[in-house]
């Protein structure tokens, strides 16, 4: 058993991680693990960089290999944003109800719903970085929908469904979703690496 450090305290994203590491000879550990552990300042300008920054220094940290993402949603009548700035986005507003509303408003004054979701996986194994990305194309809800998922699920329907990923059950996420692709890209990478 071979053990990886997933460096991200996030519940919703270990979850979907574990659930597509199950019966392979790698063991995922988190910073649910080390509780205490102190996390860099994400002062990248792109995905990429946010993730390098908490990979390198999580192998710094436990000299184990370690993965991270950085993700975000990209929404056209945003200009884009709030792309990297998405978590920040959210910490900064009052509340989601607020920033769902001020969201869908916003696309439907531009008449331009398009939006996509992206991830970068940064693994660090000694003295490199391999970068994995996912990227799913969709567009905004004409209001939230869903009990599942987090952050901007409930407004974000995939191109060729008529459910935002808050209406999918985790198995369902994790066939198409944009982590579950850069992830599924390492878990290759892995697996050929350690057999």
């Amino acid at each position: 058993m071979k053990n990886i450090i997933f460096f991200s305290h996030n519940d919703n994203k270990i979850r979907e991680v574990l659930s597509l590491f199950k019966k392979t000879k790698i063991n995922i550990l988190s910073l649910k693990n080390f509780p205490n552990l102190s996390e860099p300042k994400e002062n990248g300008s792109t995905f990429e960089e946010n993730a390098e920054i908490k990979s390198t220094y999580g192998y710094a940290k436990f000299k184990l290999p370690c993965f991270a993402d950085d993700s975000g949603i990209c929404i056209s009548a945003l200009n884009n944003l709030p792309g990297i700035k998405s978590k920040r986005f959210l910490q900064k507003k009052r509340s989601l109800e607020k920033i769902f509303e001020n969201i869908i408003q916003k696309t439907k004054d531009r008449l331009d719903r398009k939006a996509y979701f992206q991830t970068v996986v940064s693994l660090t194994l000694k003295n490199k970085s391999i970068i994995f990305k996912g990227l799913i194309k969709g567009k905004i809800s004409s209001e939230p929908r869903g009990q599942y998922g987090f952050h901007y699920d409930p407004i974000f329907i995939p191109n060729g469904f008529e459910k935002t990923y808050a209406e999918m059950s985790l198995k369902e996420k994790n066939e198409i979703s944009h982590r579950a692709i850069a992830i599924r890209k390492l878990k290759k990478y892995l697996l050929k690496l350690f057999s």
